[in-house]
């Protein structure tokens, strides 16, 4: 007899959705009766996909499923020919981009090295293919017309990966969300407020560069003009991080990264990274070498596309989950960095960014491009900001904000 699969009670993945649909959708405000909701599940998280179909018809609103197949990609990479690599159904997409006004995504990749052994030109040229339907959710975003949210399906891969039974790594997406609390929703907002409070200080100091210090690391950045530092706004379920886009043009110096990143079916381990310029103009990683010099070729990848700092009081994530989503959110003792390389986030624009101009996000130094990998780091550091009359102010140290 095979043994049974671990999956969480209904319970929980009720509360699960009833996060997702009712508090991260519409900026921690959940959705409204008569919207059409995009669920794009995995057909390995069905049972979650059931509980969000529920809660939103429970809201007054429409839901729109879309199960992802698992298994599929190795082999369309390997059959498909450029041409194939490059199709984009734009009148469809068009109109879905037109018809939904809040997507969330659920990762859940049972095989997360299906695509080790496919070119990795293919994948980038798929992904690049895609740019426009991106540029197209992110205009509506930015209108205040679409939100969207992402959430994490335990699998045993990943559960393994970080040395966890499958139980043990569902628990700490339990914890991490708050769904062992009868009221999910209401620990996400107090979450939302910490949030709200570290903003609203970052946000009022006139920053013109932060120096990121410590053993692994020597980093300046320059955030830029009319800035906004975002965050707690139910983008991501987990989300405890506070970040920005910087003006990409301003970053010097070098960084490492202790915390490996699982991307593209590779996992790319000890990456280290100098600046100059604001370009990547060394990089190196002790595993995965040779994928990340292929990510960096892709347009505008050797770029800054967000700095973000999370604090250890407020993050619940203690252990690895080889998931960005998870661990681009971590705590543990000096709570986390991360930068992005990559497109950068517009609605870090201090004013309405649906107004500005292509030629006008890059006079800012809005970075634009396909990608966006973030990558994290977990050692001790200490962040200054630089004022722009000169003056220095230290914002973060021993994994919190001291502002």
């Amino acid at each position: 007899m095979s043994q049974k699969i671990y999956q969480p009670s209904t319970k929980i993945l009720a509360r699960y959705a009833t996060v997702l649909v009712n508090f991260a959708l519409n900026s921690g405000r959940g959705i409204k009766k008569d919207e059409v909701v995009r669920l794009v599940v995995p057909d390995v998280a069905k049972s979650l996909g059931l509980e969000l179909q529920n809660a939103v018809l429970r809201a007054g609103a429409h839901p729109v499923m879309r199960f992802l197949p698992t298994n599929f990609d190795r082999d369309f990479y390997n059959l498909a020919n450029k041409k194939q690599l490059e199709f984009f159904p734009k009148k469809m997409l068009r109109s879905q981009v037109e018809l939904f006004d809040h997507t969330i995504g659920v990762i859940a990749d049972p095989h997360p090295e299906e695509l080790i052994d496919t070119d990795p030109k293919k994948i980038l040229l798929a992904r690049d293919s895609k740019k426009a339907l991106r540029d197209w959710y992110d205009a509506k975003e930015h209108a205040g017309k679409f939100t969207w949210t992402v959430a994490l399906w335990g699998v045993e891969a990943k559960a393994r990966e970080v040395g966890l039974s499958l139980e043990a790594y569902w628990q700490e997406i339990i914890k991490a969300c708050f769904l062992d609390k009868t009221n999910p929703v209401g620990e996400w907002q107090k979450v939302a407020r910490l949030q709200q409070q570290i903003k609203r200080k970052l946000n009022s100091l006139p920053i013109d560069w932060l120096l990121f210090k410590g053993a692994d690391m020597d980093l300046k950045i320059n955030i830029g003009q009319k800035r906004l530092w975002k965050g707690g706004e139910g983008r991501n379920i987990p989300s405890f991080e506070i970040f920005t886009s910087p003006d990409w043009r301003g970053t010097k110096g070098w960084i490492r990264f202790n915390q490996p990143l699982y991307r593209y079916s590779r996992i790319i381990r000890d990456v280290e990274m100098k600046f100059e310029r604001g370009h990547v103009v060394q990089a190196k990683a002790k595993t995965g070498n040779k994928f990340l010099q292929e990510m960096l070729k892709s347009t505008n990848a050797d770029k800054l596309g967000e700095v973000s700092l999370t604090d250890k009081r407020i993050s619940r994530i203690s252990h690895v989950m080889a998931e960005t989503l998870f661990d681009e959110n971590i705590g543990g003792p000096f709570g986390n960095m991360h930068v992005a390389i990559g497109r950068a986030y517009r609605d870090c624009y201090l004013e309405d960014p649906s107004k500005l101009s292509d030629i006008e996000w890059q006079e800012l130094g809005y970075n634009d491009s396909a990608e966006h990998t973030d990558l994290v780091s977990t050692t001790d550091r200490t962040v200054t900001a630089v004022m722009t009359d000169g003056s220095q102010k230290i914002i973060y140290q021993a994994g919190k904000f001291v502002i």
